[in-house]
């Protein structure tokens, strides 16, 4: 049993910034990646940005040169960086981690609203 604890979330003005830390329950090196996904209101879960094992990143489009994932091997944490963000942006956030026999565990999700 893995279990992720996402914080961070919050209401922040377009154009500003939050980062979003998540804890894992053990060695965040025993799964094949780690990642961030979000849910908008009416919306599909899509996936926002991974960390590979090696430390290789990859990011949705949306959000390239806006947000960065990040990882602390040493506190078992996964963080996303975000910057520049719009009303888009605002969804609930949830952290996950596959393993490399394929099985994914989720957090309980953190909102981000983004709005004046």
């Amino acid at each position: 049993q893995v279990q992720l604890v996402e914080s961070g979330g919050g209401l922040v003005q377009p154009g500003g910034s939050l980062r979003l830390s998540c804890a894992a329950s053990g060695s965040i090196f025993s799964f094949l990646n780690m990642g961030w996904y979000r849910q908008a209101p009416g919306e599909q879960r899509e996936l926002v940005a991974l960390i590979f094992g090696g430390g290789t990143t990859s990011y949705a489009e949306s959000v390239k040169g806006r947000f960065s994932i990040a990882r602390d091997t040493v506190k078992n944490m996964v963080f996303l960086q975000m910057s520049s963000l719009e009303p888009e942006d605002t969804a609930v956030y949830y952290c996950t981690a596959t393993t490399a026999h394929g099985t994914t565990w989720w957090g309980q999700g953190t909102q981000v609203t983004v709005s004046l």
